[in-house]
């Protein structure tokens, strides 16, 4: 007997497909634009505030105007990242008749919202450490505001036209490819190899968690599926819904509870990508205010400038030669291309010590004037990097104590340069939950219906949904970005296939071709708005 297929008619009594056509009340558009009003007030209050309290006398508004324009597009990349990646969350809990669309919908936002609060930042960095040394040290020139800009068009243009067509393609995928095109174009622009562009181990290292995301959340939504069959004997799991009857209390429990967790585990790892670019747009129009973390305590900031001093003596006892006349730009070379020199160790202990006597004589980083912010900064983040690949690549030949002096000034470093204000939290917490409940329906519907050819089950909602709060919130643990689409749709199809009821294979492919060509269609796309923008700047 042919497997039933889901087909376009429109809902009856006896149709377990949910009824997504209904319209927001005027109550729920009015609390939706005093949400939107109320982050735009408050990030410009913010902003405002921080300029107040660093000290700055504006002299004109060009940076500002720019600097408004730059926060929007992020903002509003964060804002398509929610209605595009979101509806993976509430498609199974909807599909289940576990919440009513509506209530879903607000139910993830608000939980993307907390999530997006509750981050780390570790994945913010790992994604702005994909991008040039030369673009991130000069983020505020017109070449640094062409790479922001062509970054996060690209993202949202690619990422509103896979809307539009209701395919579930990932924003992080998206993303990364847009900065990969970004780098390979500087790299070309300026005469050298294209592969010199990019921070090919870091972006290997994110390829890597993005390759397999899709895999495991097949393959465990599979297994899982498998062992509840084995281990739960009640049929009613394992049966569509009758009508739009809810599942059994315990059964609305358990899919409620793991789309929460999906959603909570999106804004704590998706969330982080718009801070990340958002402190490396503040960094670059505003340095006197955010390029160091000015909150530091000025007894941390003093111990910070004794273990710098600490650090360059321990380096320099190791040091086969005199430091360099400019140890910038030995350390500058060295990131572009980590190879050995005798110069090496010299400049790092030379810059270390510079770092320290700058941040000793100022005090606290509170006290840094504004014409050294983006200096000291920049320094820091030289030192930074450097410290890192020489360890990566078995270059620190340092005995334990020397080592271990060098992580901690390290650590230190990031912790004056690695921040992000609560405003830059709240604005990208608002964005993401507000595009939460904007656009969902159309993801929401390949998803819960075109994946699959039967309607999906309790426990198959459950199953995906499970293996995808897990896997999220494992890679947000280690800083790595991973597709909540990729790996929630992946597990869809996977216990579809566990439960024997088989895949739509158009659909299918169209999911796949979508994850084949996001990456060389992000990359094409912001290499050549990078070009397009570095002319007209």
């Amino acid at each position: 007997m042919a497997t039933p297929t889901l087909v376009a008619t429109p809902a009856s009594t006896g149709d377990p497909r949910p009824r997504l056509n209904t319209r927001s009340n005027r109550n729920t558009i009015a609390l939706f634009c005093c949400l939107l009003l109320g982050g735009l007030c408050y990030t410009a209050w913010s902003v405002i505030r921080d300029i107040d309290a660093s000290g700055t006398i504006v002299t004109t508004w060009t940076p500002f105007l720019l600097l408004g324009l730059a926060l929007l597009i992020a903002l509003g990349f964060e804002f398509v990242n929610g209605f595009h990646d979101t509806a993976n969350a509430v498609a199974t809990v909807i599909y289940t008749h576990s919440l009513p669309p509506q209530f879903a919908v607000v139910w993830s936002g608000c939980w993307n919202f907390i999530g997006v609060l509750c981050s780390s930042g570790a994945v913010a960095f790992g994604i702005v450490a994909l991008l040039p040394v030369e673009l991130i040290l000069q983020v505020g020139s017109s070449t640094g505001f062409a790479m922001v800009f062509a970054l996060l068009l690209s993202a949202i243009i690619w990422n509103l036209g896979t809307w539009w067509l209701g395919l579930p393609a990932s924003s992080s995928h998206t993303l990364i490819g847009s900065i990969i095109g970004v780098g390979v174009a500087n790299a070309l622009m300026h005469g050298r190899d294209g592969t010199a562009g990019v921070d090919w181990s870091q972006a290997s290292k994110v390829g890597y968690s993005l390759l397999l995301s899709p895999l495991v959340g097949f393959v465990c939504a599979a297994l899982l599926l498998v062992a509840l069959r084995a281990l739960v004997k009640r049929k009613a799991l394992y049966q569509a819904p009758e009508g739009n009857t809810p599942p059994p209390g315990w059964i609305r429990g358990l899919l409620i509870l793991t789309c929460t967790g999906v959603s909570f585990a999106h804004g704590s790892n998706d969330g982080q990508k718009g801070m990340g670019l958002i402190m490396l747009i503040l960094v670059g129009t505003l340095p006197m205010a955010y390029a160091l973390n000015r909150t530091m305590p000025a007894e941390q900031s003093l111990q910070f400038a004794a273990v710098a001093e600490v650090t360059q003596q321990a380096l320099v006892r190791h040091a086969p030669a005199l430091a360099p006349a400019d140890p910038r730009l030995t350390l500058t070379t060295f990131i572009r291309e980590p190879k050995a020199s005798p110069e090496l160790l010299p400049a790092l202990a030379a810059l270390a010590g510079m770092i320290g006597r700058e941040v000793q004589g100022y005090g606290s980083l509170a006290h840094v004037p504004a014409e050294a912010m983006a200096n000291v900064r920049n320094d820091m983040y030289l030192t930074s990097e450097t410290i890192r690949l020489m360890d990566k690549h078995a270059l620190l030949n340092l005995d334990a104590d020397t080592r271990d002096k060098v992580q901690l000034f390290k650590r230190q470093i990031d912790d004056a340069t690695r921040y992000i204000p609560l405003w830059v939290k709240v604005s990208v917490a608002i964005a993401l939950g507000l595009g939460t409940m904007v656009g969902w329906k159309r993801i929401v519907v390949t998803v819960g219906e075109k994946i699959g050819k039967t309607h999906l089950t309790y426990a198959q909602g459950a199953s995906a949904e499970l293996v995808a709060m897990c896997t999220i919130g494992a890679a947000d643990m280690y800083g790595l970005p991973v597709s909540t689409t990729h790996v929630l749709s992946s597990g869809v199809a996977g216990s579809m296939v566990a439960n024997g009821s088989g895949l739509q294979w158009r659909t299918v492919g169209n999911l796949a071709m979508a994850w084949v060509l996001t990456l060389p269609a992000a990359m094409l796309m912001s290499g050549g708005l990078y070009w397009g923008l570095t002319q007209v700047f």
